[in-house]
């Protein structure tokens, strides 16, 4: 299934050995470029918070980036004015423009996302059901 996937959700895979870090690379995820720059911003409290021994963190991460394809902003700019009338939440307007972009859906576990219906937006848990 193709998935636009949320920050948060690396976020989580990083953290912890979970579902979400187990189901990270079934299948196939794209995410907005500036994904890396919001890693990049809380990579050390990301680390603070790990289970993970810091070269399992660093595996993980490298696979996270050899496996997601990144979309520049460039293309994702034609839908960001239709995202932003159907976010409900400013900082997830790239994702649902690139789920738009891309006509799938977005893995994510925030709740206010699922306030619209213009985007299927499938949880960790509903992933792992599917």
């Amino acid at each position: 299934m193709d998935l636009v996937i949320d920050a948060n959700i690396l976020f989580a895979a990083l953290i912890k050995i979970s579902t979400t870090s187990e189901f990270l690379f079934k299948h196939t995820l794209y995410a907005p470029e500036f994904i890396f720059e919001e890693f990049e911003k809380y990579k050390d409290e990301i680390k603070r918070k790990t289970s993970r021994t810091e070269d399992d963190f660093n595996e993980l991460f490298d696979l996270f980036e050899r496996n997601v394809i990144l979309i520049p902003k460039e293309e994702i700019a034609p839908f960001l004015k239709r995202a932003e009338n159907i976010s409900p939440d400013e900082k997830d307007i790239p994702y649902i423009a690139l789920a738009l972009k891309l006509n799938c859906a977005i893995w994510s576990n925030d709740k206010l996302l699922k306030k619209q219906d213009e985007v299927k937006i499938y949880s960790t848990e509903e992933i792992v059901r599917l």
